[in-house]
């Protein structure tokens, strides 16, 4: 038998990643596109599928925040390749048990376990990536694992307008059970083999809080990311109430936002990338990208009688702003070392995702005083003030050697 080429190898390694990120947001962007049909078939309706949508969405948000920090600490402990194995695992057998809940607290519970699997899936992924790719063209890795990754929900927008729920909660969980075959391909990184060998503390997460320029760097590169999930959790997840807010006279179907968000977030993650390797600085360019998604927020809660078709418009422009993430998640990975890499890589985005807790929180907190719009407006103020300090404070890492490790 042939024997791979170096080369060979880091390619297979992306497009694998690259695949389970692809499998990682389809099913996350699930239950997105399902909240309603589903709940409904459950015997819920009116405010109910808003109010326990919501609290299933916490439920899962929950999930990925522990695990964000359990497959980020086995990952620097045990290996990135280890994790990959694990979260595609977890989170299929989690979406096969969504098929089979007959009740809000059972499908709270698979929420909660599936969110679990989520969470370790695009930060082992983008480590690996990391370490095994140039500092000169590394950029170009993730560009390809997060823009392949993000056309997921495209695909499960098609399946949800073509299956039933629960089949459609099936096929996501049989794609990660597939997915597992091409993962005994993918080789572990050399430098975290190396890393291994020294003296040094491996995925500690106290670490990441007991020195007050890491915690400032970890700090700040959750703040980066924290348009992109208020954007999807709170614009996009409830348009169809946003929609009615707004007076738009044709019903808003929540699985159609999503996808025209994911068509905009596919095109900005890979224009990000790109923009960023050309102009060789990830600070600039997600600046100028935060800057595009707060000046499209602010027209769609403003956009008073809009069509359907125009919010939809809309809603694909804020996806294209929002596809910064692809340089969020490149921006992890090199600010840390590679002792904690994998923790930092892990965590920092699932603490992004879990702060659509806090979003719909305040937003419900906020609505019964101010109504619905402009309680979501507070709420996107407070979050573009404290991502425009983040990008501030944050360091810039383009050309970084990443072959180093925290003390």
């Amino acid at each position: 038998m042939t024997r791979l080429t170096e080369k060979q190898r880091v390619s297979i390694t992306i497009l694998v990643a690259a695949l389970g990120y692809f499998v990682d947001v389809f099913d996350l962007q699930l239950f997105s596109m399902l909240r309603i049909t589903s709940l409904q078939s459950l015997g819920l309706s009116g405010d109910q599928l808003t109010t326990i949508g919501s609290h299933l969405l916490n439920w899962q948000m929950a999930g990925m925040l522990l695990g964000g920090i359990l497959w980020g600490i086995l990952g620097d402990r045990k290996g990135r390749v280890y994790v990959l194995f694990g979260t595609i695992l977890l989170y299929s057998l989690g979406n096969i048990a969504n098929a089979f809940v007959t009740s809000v607290p059972e499908y709270a519970a698979a929420r909660f376990f599936t969110g679990l699997g989520l969470a370790g899936e695009i930060g082992a992924g983008i480590t690996l990536a990391s370490e095994l790719l140039p500092k000169a063209t590394r950029g170009y890795g993730s560009t390809i694992i997060v823009g392949v990754g993000v056309i997921g929900p495209l695909v499960a927008g098609f399946m949800a307008d073509a299956l039933d729920w629960r089949n459609c909660y099936i096929g996501g969980g049989l794609l990660g059970l597939l997915l597992l075959a091409l993962r005994v391909s993918v080789n572990e990184s050399g430098m975290f083999n190396a890393a291994r060998k020294q003296s040094v503390s491996r995925g500690h997460f106290q670490m990441l809080f007991n020195n007050r320029k890491r915690f400032t760097r970890y700090i700040c590169t959750i703040g980066t990311g924290l348009p992109v999930w208020f954007t999807l959790g709170t614009i996009v997840i409830f348009s169809p109430e946003i929609g009615k807010a707004l007076g738009i006279f044709a019903p808003l179907k929540a699985p159609t936002a999503v996808v025209s968000y994911y068509i905009g977030i596919t095109l900005g993650g890979f224009m990000s990338g790109i923009l960023s390797q050309i102009f060789q600085n990830r600070k600039k360019v997600m600046s100028a990208f935060v800057f595009g998604t707060a000046a499209t927020v602010a027209t769609i809660l403003s956009a008073q009688g809009i069509s359907a078709a125009e919010y939809y418009g809309l809603i694909l422009v804020a996806g294209f702003f929002t596809g910064y993430w692809t340089l969020f998640m490149t921006t992890a990975a090199e600010q840390f070392g590679t002792n904690l890499r994998a923790t930092a890589s892990s965590t920092a985005p699932n603490f992004v995702r879990a702060s659509i807790i806090i979003d719909t929180l305040l937003v419900s907190y906020w609505r019964t005083d101010y109504g619905f719009l402009p309680s979501v407006a507070l709420v996107a103020v407070l979050c573009f003030t404290l991502t425009a300090l983040a990008l501030w404070k944050l360091p810039e890492t383009f050309g970084r050697d990443l072959d180093f490790v925290e003390r």
